[in-house]
């Protein structure tokens, strides 16, 4: 299995947001993960489309855009124009989840979904037919820095053997208090692609990168 670390930039420093992604991408990050906050679905505002346009000039990476916003459907367009290689919506903010997907798939982009905390993780089994990554939100959506819900590990491992029983290869994404001290059993519970903002952002970022990969390593 292909392990990936996709560092948040809601973590960054965006007075030197250029050369601290040029250091994520340096050291091994092939994702670059975008928290998108409308103020509604969750309490807090980030950033948006001119965000993301402006980085898409001055990387390679995956622009994985995490869309925490009320109704998504509305900006997926925009963030296609803006740079999207994958675009990820939450089940509880789509009045038509797989309507959502679907128009996400036929821009020609990969489609995710995202389950808080709270929500039976039974949900996603109907859009596996659809998906090409489901994301474990492992703290409740809307600011950064908060601590890993233990209790996300059994829900990587159910939903692990539901994407092993449909037989698609679906990538399994993890998003909330990551550090390289949990990364190994959150690897063994089944998740192979890394969010992290403070573990990525904080100190030497480049070092920090490297330990990741180095982590992934030993399981591939």
């Amino acid at each position: 299995m292909k392990y990936v670390i996709a560092p948040s930039i809601l973590s960054a420093d965006f007075t030197q947001l250029g050369s601290e992604i040029k250091q994520t991408e340096d050291n091994g990050a092939s994702f670059l993960h975008f928290d998108v906050m409308d103020g509604m679905f969750v309490p807090n505002i980030s950033f948006g489309i001119p965000v993301m346009k402006s980085i898409r000039k001055a990387t390679r990476q995956i622009m994985d855009a995490h869309l925490m916003v009320h109704d998504p459907i509305r900006y997926v367009e925009a963030f296609r124009d803006a740079g999207a290689d994958l675009i990820t919506v939450h089940y509880e903010a789509c009045p038509d989840v797989a309507k959502a997907l679907v128009k996400i798939k036929d821009m020609g982009l990969k489609a995710g979904l995202s389950i808080n905390p709270d929500t039976p993780v039974g949900v996603v089994r109907e859009y596996l037919e659809i998906v090409d990554m489901i994301l474990v939100m492992s703290v409740y959506p809307g600011a950064g820095g908060q601590k890993f819900i233990r209790e996300s590990l059994d829900r990587l491992r159910d939903i692990r053997r539901m994407i092993q029983e449909s037989g698609r290869d679906i990538d399994l994404q993890i998003d909330g208090g990551v550090t390289l001290d949990n990364m190994p059993e959150i690897i063994e519970a089944g998740a192979n692609i890394f969010v992290a903002g403070s573990a990525v952002f904080t100190g030497d970022i480049g070092e920090n990168v490297r330990k990741c990969m180095e982590i992934f390593r030993k399981y591939e």
